[in-house]
C-alpha cells in the first residue's frame, strides 16, 4: 500500500454528507484522557496493559537470516531494481525495506482494520474537536548512534515530509496543519477542520528522522549512504540493483514493548532483486533465497517439481488473505484524446477475453475483478439501497444512469479467445462513438488512427499482453507492447507518459484519505500520483470526501458502495483478476505462530528461524 484531503467540490456533495449526519470530527475524546492507541472509529481490541499481540510468539528465538525476492514496493520503489536508500521522495528507485530502519510514533496491529499502538509515543491525548493530538514520547527512545529521539525530531520529520516527501505522502498530509514540540518528550500535532478520518493515523505511522543528521545531509536527494535510523533494524550490506540486507539492532530500545514482542526475530532480513520472474524462480530452487510468494499461476501449477520440493526441503502453503483484494488491470490514460470517450473504453474492456486468458495462461487460478473494493463488504452489489441513493441522487443527470441500477460487470465470454458476441458488442460501441473502420483499422471521428501502446517493465507479463493485443487487432485496433527498463518505466508512469499500463491498487478495510491519491481531480494533475487513469470528476471528488467524513463503519460501507458504482460506471480500467489468498513457498528452516494476523501476511514479522530444521538442511 496512503493520503488526502480536498474540500467538498459540489454543494450537492455537502448535502449528501449532511444526509448522513456527518460532523467534521473523527472522535469525541477529551484532552485529559490518555490513550495507548488510535483507530479510525476510536475502538481498540487490545487494552492499555496488553503484553503483546495475540498473533505472535513472545518467546520466539532470535537469530538467522530471512531472505526473499522483492514482491512489493514502497513510494518510489521498483519490483526489479533499486538505486537509492531514500524511499520517501520522488527521485530514484528506493530500496524495499527502508521502513525497518525507522521508528514511528505508533505501530500497526495486524488483528484490526486500522488500529495503531504506542511505539516511540507512549500515549496520545485528543481534543474534543479531534483536531489536536498531544503525543507523550518515551524517554528511552534513541537513534542508532545513541542520540535521543525527541519531539523536535518528529516535528522536523513531519514538516519535511509534507514539504519534500513523495507526492503520495504530501497529498496524504494535506490535512496535517503542523506540529510543535512543547518539550523534548511532548509533541502536539494539529489538523485542519474536516480533516480526513485517517490522517492522524498516517501521521502516527510515518518514519521519524534525525533532525541533526539531516542538518548535514540533504533530505530530498537520492543517496546510497545509509541514513541514521531509530528502528529495529538498520541498513547492512547491499549491492545496488541486486540485494539489500537489514541487520537487527540487538540493543534496540523498542524490543520489549508490547508492539514489538515476538517480532523482529531474524538477525538479517535480505531482499533479492531480479529483472525476470523466471530467473527469480530458478534462484529460489537453488536456495539463493529462502522465501517466495508465488504470483505466477503457471509456475505454481507446473514448476514445483524440483528435487528440493520433492524430498520435502521446500514447502508450499496457501494462506488466506482476508483484506480487500482491490483492483488490478490495464489503466487507460484519459489525458490522451483517444481514451476520452467512455464508449471506446468500454469496447476495450469487452474485448479482453478474461475467461480464455485464465484458462490458457493462468491455469484457471483466478477470479475476475469487478470492483476497486473486490473481496470486501465495501463492494457494490445489486441495486443501490435507500442510503446509497441518498448519496447518489444529487448527481443524477451528471452520471451514467447505470449508477442508479445494477453495478457494471464485464461480460463473461465463451473462453474461445474470439467470442463473437463480445466482439460484436465492442464493435457496436465503437460505431456509436464514431470510431470507424478505415482500411481495416480503427480511426477516431477526426480521422486520426488509433494506435495503442501498452507500457510494461515486466517481461513475464508479456503472454497476457500479447493475447489481449491479438484480440484488439481482431477489432481493428493497432496495438503493441513496449517493455522498458525499471527506471524508464517509473519515470514515464510518474509523468503520465503512457497509453495503457498495469496498475494494482488495494485499500484497507477502512479506506479514507488514500482514495484521494488514486481518484481525485487534484491527483490527476499531480506528477507521481497513483491516479494513472486521470480521473477528474467532481462527483468522484465529492464522494471521496463523504467516505473520509463517515463517522461509523456502517456509514463508511454505504459511502464506499456508492463510490464503487460511480467508478465502475466510468470504465476507467480493463479489469484483470484477483486471488483471495497468498501462495507461499519456503525452504523448511522456519517456524511460525499457530495463526497469522488477519489484516496482513505477517511474514517475516512474526516468523523465526528453527535452528534444528536449519541444521538438518545444512544452514
Amino acid at each position: 500500500m496512503i493520503t488526502r484531503r480536498n474540500a467538498l467540490i459540489l454543494s450537492a456533495g455537502a448535502l449528501a454528507a449532511a444526509k448522513l449526519n456527518v460532523p467534521a470530527l473523527a472522535q469525541d475524546i477529551a484532552l485529559d484522557t490518555d490513550r495507548h492507541g488510535l483507530s479510525a472509529f476510536g475502538d481498540l481490541q487490545y487494552p492499555a496493559d496488553f503484553p503483546h499481540f495475540s498473533y505472535v510468539n513472545p518467546n520466539a528465538p532470535k537469530g538467522g537470516v530471512f531472505s526473499e525476492s522483492v514482491s512489493s514496493r514502497g513510494f518510489n520503489g521498483s519490483f526489479l531494481t533499486f538505486n537509492s536508500l531514500n524511499a520517501y521522495i520522488l527521485k530514484g528507485e528506493g530500496a524495499l525495506g527502508m521502513d525497518y530502519n525507522f521508528a514511528s510514533l505508533m505501530a500497526r496491529s495486524g488483528d484490526e482494520p486500522d488500529a495503531l499502538y504506542g511505539l516511540a509515543a507512549k500515549t496520545v491525548r485528543i481534543t474534543d474537536d479531534g483536531l489536536t493530538y498531544r503525543f507523550a514520547l518515551r524517554e528511552d527512545a534513541t537513534f542508532h548512534d545513541g542520540t535521543p529521539l525527541t519531539a523536535h525530531d518528529v516535528v522536523w520529520s513531519l514538516a519535511t515530509l509534507k514539504e519534500k516527501g513523495h507526492p503520495i505522502i504530501t497529498q496524504l498530509l494535506r490535512d496535517f496543519a503542523g506540529a510543535e514540540a512543547i518539550d523534548d518528550r511532548t509533541l502536539v500535532a494539529r489538523f485542519a477542520p474536516k480533516r480526513g478520518r485517517d490522517v492522524p493515523l498516517f501521521v502516527a505511522s510515518l518514519p521519524i528522522f534525525s533532525k541533526a543528521y539531516y542538518a548535514k545531509n540533504e533530505f530530498d536527494q537520492s543517496t546510497l549512504t545509509p541514513p541514521l535510523g531509530s528502528g529495529g533494524y538498520k541498513v547492512g550490506r547491499f549491492e545496488v540493483g541486486h540485494f539489500i540486507e537489514f541487520d537487527r539492532v540487538k540493543d534496540w530500545w523498542g524490543a520489549d514493548l508490547p508492539v514489538s514482542k515476538g517480532t523482529n526475530n531474524f538477525d538479517v532480513i535480505r531482499y533479492e532483486y531480479y529483472r525476470d520472474r523466471e530467473v527469480a524462480f530458478v534462484g529460489f530452487t537453488a536456495r539463493n533465497y529462502l522465501f517466495r510468494e508465488e504470483f505466477t499461476a503457471r509456475t505454481w501449477a507446473t514448476r514445483y517439481d524440483f528435487p528440493a520440493f520433492k524430498d520435502g526441503r521446500v514447502k508450499r502453503d496457501i494462506i488466506p488473505d482476508d483484506t480487500p483484494s482491490g483492483a488490478q488491470g490495464w489503466f487507460m490514460n484519459m489525458r490522451r484524446e483517444k481514451f476520452k470517450d467512455r464508449r471506446l473504453r468500454e469496447a476495450l474492456i469487452n474485448t479482453f477475453d478474461f475467461e480464455w486468458t485464465n484458462k490458457n495462461i493462468m491455469y484457471g487460478a483466478y477470479k475476475r475483478t469487478h470492483s476497486v473494493f473486490q473481496n470486501s463488504p465495501l463492494m457494490a452489489e445489486g441495486k443501490p439501497d435507500a442510503a446509497e441513493l441518498a448519496l447518489l441522487e444529487p448527481f443524477r443527470g451528471k452520471l451514467p444512469d447505470e449508477v442508479f441500477g445494477e453495478p457494471y460487470v464485464p461480460p463473461v465470454t465463451d473462453a474461445s479467445g474470439q467470442d463473437r458476441r463480445a466482439m460484436r458488442l465492442g464493435a457496436q460501441l465503437l460505431n456509436a462513438a464514431g470510431v470507424a473502420l478505415k482500411d481495416g483499422k480503427r480511426v477516431l471521428p477526426n480521422g486520426q488512427p488509433i494506435v495503442i501502446e501498452f507500457l510494461s517493465e515486466e517481461p513475464s507479463f508479456s503472454p497476457h499482453h500479447l493475447a489481449y493485443i491479438k484480440q484488439l487487432e481482431a477489432l481493428g485496433f493497432q496495438a503493441s507492447l513496449r517493455i522498458v527498463d525499471p527506471v524508464q518505466y517509473r519515470s514515464r508512469v510518474d509523468s503520465f507518459d503512457f497509453d495503457i499500463c498495469v496498475q494494482r491498487m488495494s485499500f484497507s478495510s477502512t479506506p479514507g484519505d488514500s482514495l484521494r491519491n488514486y481518484f481525485t481531480s487534484q491527483a490527476a494533475a499531480t506528477r507521481g500520483s497513483q491516479n494513472l487513469a486521470g480521473i477528474a470528476d467532481p462527483a468522484v471528488d465529492a464522494l471521496v470526501d463523504i467516505i473520509i467524513a463517515a463517522r461509523t463503519r456502517a456509514e463508511l460501507t454505504t459511502a464506499c458502495k456508492a463510490f464503487d458504482r460511480v467508478i465502475r460506471a466510468g470504465r476507467y480500467w480493463i479489469p484483470h483478476w484477483y486471488l483471495a489468498s497468498h501462495r507461499i513457498a519456503y525452504w523448511d528452516v522456519f517456524a511460525r505462530p499457530e495463526r497469522q494476523p488477519r489484516y496482513f501476511r505477517g511474514i517475516p514479522t512474526t516468523w523465526w528461524l528453527d535452528k534444528d530444521k536449519a541444521a538438518k538442511l545444512g544452514g
